[in-house]
């Protein structure tokens, strides 16, 4: 499958902002499932080119501007080939011991109810069969539910909440596999829900490790392993690690943050007439040119 993606974010600073430095992680990498056929970055109009591989293997790039700015316009688009795995992702070649991700940080600390649903879960069938009734056990105690979190709410607190979206069903995944010993980490990227052009927001999915398989990829969320539909652009320890965009900003009056997501699947042999079409049709109104 081969998927078309044009992801926009602007950032409006009032008054404007003196010094903004924004970490960008909106450059896909290829894995054995995806390959990167097209794809570019750019703020303002104005491309990056100082992506470089981090010790996950993915790349990230720092964007900085010292003078005055009343608005940023970061887009990311491009054209992926995907390829159905079974969720077994493999990943990027990384540098970073897969132990790392036992690591417990504030957004997927485990809560005592956590721990206690990720150890009754029975364990005869191996560890790939107790994730996925750890995947299943997320998604029955949490209800999907749009307003009642935040990016700041933590693995603990939606749980006890009992309501969520994919962020916190991933985190709590992510929180219990690290209960049973199993490292895992959060992904950042995009999901064709569907057929055809449609408004989406950026995804987020768990992997975990797996003895003799590798990383494989769990969407409680969608009670699915990773399927060709999923564009995986990022990883890290929680949420916040595996954001596409994070900055510092120095401003004194309001930040305003509009995000829209365009994921569409591509015909062989119009990739590129596509993908014209959609930029053209997806492109910021002058008003939100900065």
């Amino acid at each position: 499958m081969k998927l078309l993606v044009r992801h926009q974010t602007v950032y409006s600073y009032d008054p404007s902002a003196g010094r903004v430095v924004m970490r960008l992680k909106l450059m896909p990498v290829d894995t054995p499932a995806q390959t990167v056929l097209d794809w570019k970055v750019s703020v303002n109009d104005d491309p990056v080119t100082g992506f470089h591989r981090n010790g996950n293997g993915e790349m990230e790039a720092l964007w900085v501007r010292n003078d005055h700015l009343g608005q940023a316009v970061i887009v990311a688009e491009g054209l992926v080939e995907t390829r159905e795995t079974h969720g077994i992702v493999g990943g990027p070649i990384s540098r970073v011991n897969p132990l790392y991700f036992l690591r417990d940080t504030p957004l997927t600390r485990a809560s005592d109810a956590i721990a206690a649903m990720a150890l009754a879960l029975p364990d005869d069938n191996g560890p790939l069969a107790r994730l996925h009734a750890l995947a299943a056990a997320v998604t029955d105690a949490v209800t999907y539910r749009t307003g009642v979190t935040t990016s700041a709410t933590t693995a603990a607190q939606a749980f006890t909440l009992g309501a969520g979206v994919c962020q916190d069903h991933a985190q709590i995944f992510i929180a219990g596999a690290r209960v049973l010993g199993i490292p895992a980490r959060y992904v950042s990227g995009y999901l064709l829900t569907s057929e055809g052009n449609e408004l989406h927001e950026t995804h987020g999915w768990a992997e975990a490790l797996v003895p003799g398989l590798g990383w494989v990829g769990f969407d409680p969320s969608n009670r699915v392993c990773v399927t060709e539909r999923y564009l995986r652009v990022a990883s890290g320890l929680d949420a916040d690690d595996a954001a596409p965009i994070r900055g510092t900003i120095m401003v004194a009056g309001d930040i305003l943050i509009d995000a829209d997501v365009r994921i569409a699947q591509a015909d062989d042999g119009i990739e590129e007439r596509q993908l014209q079409r959609q930029q053209q049709q997806n492109s910021p109104p002058p008003g939100l040119q900065g």
